[in-house]
């Protein structure tokens, strides 16, 4: 089996989940459609709980956003393959989606980088919004709009885009004017 096989036969293992299993269809497909909106929350609501600790975490989250949409994009320049419904038969198809390139998963991109940097400042709360978007990438699979390689090649760009902006931030002047003073205090607060 070569790399191509292997993909399809684990696309097809998640995706024929809704065949089997119906009642779980409207869940996953809240997941893959409207969680997003879910995460633009979690990001306002971090900014302006005005903790200097939350408001670097949002920036941090948002550079690595533009990092791993970047990134993505020449990714995709090097390798390009169609949505699984546009080149399979019989696929279990939940929601509606132009067909293009899947090659990598936008869904994953921005779930990885902005859930990675949550858990990079908040580890608790970050834990809780790193198993979103792993809920996340599986339901773009189970939906039919995504290979696992999609979601996998946009998990690891988020999670390394997260990485890069949490080492670039503390060298930008501006990121001075944020610093903890009184680290505790800080910690107190949630998100």
């Amino acid at each position: 089996m070569n790399f191509t096989d292997v993909n399809v036969s684990m696309f097809r293992l998640i995706n024929d989940l809704g065949k089997q299993h119906e009642y779980l269809n409207p869940v996953i497909v809240f997941l893959a459609e409207y969680m997003v909106y879910f995460l633009g929350v979690a990001l306002l609501i971090s900014w302006f709980s005005r903790t200097n600790r939350n408001r670097l975490m949002v920036i941090n989250a948002v550079l690595a956003l533009i990092i791993a949409e970047i990134a993505g994009k020449i990714a995709g320049q090097f390798y390009s393959n169609y949505q699984p419904f546009a080149e399979l038969e019989n696929v279990n198809l939940l929601i509606e989606k132009s067909v293009g390139n899947s090659f990598p998963s936008d869904h994953a991109i921005l779930f990885f980088s902005v859930c990675f940097s949550f858990w990079l400042f908040r580890k608790k709360e970050g834990c809780l919004l790193l198993l979103l978007a792993i809920l996340v990438a599986f339901s773009r699979i189970y939906v039919g709009v995504h290979y696992p390689a999609d979601v996998a090649a946009g998990a690891l760009l988020g999670v390394l885009s997260a990485l890069l902006a949490f080492w670039i931030i503390p060298r930008l002047s501006f990121s001075k004017s944020f610093a903890v003073a009184n680290p505790e205090k800080e910690k107190s607060k949630t998100f």
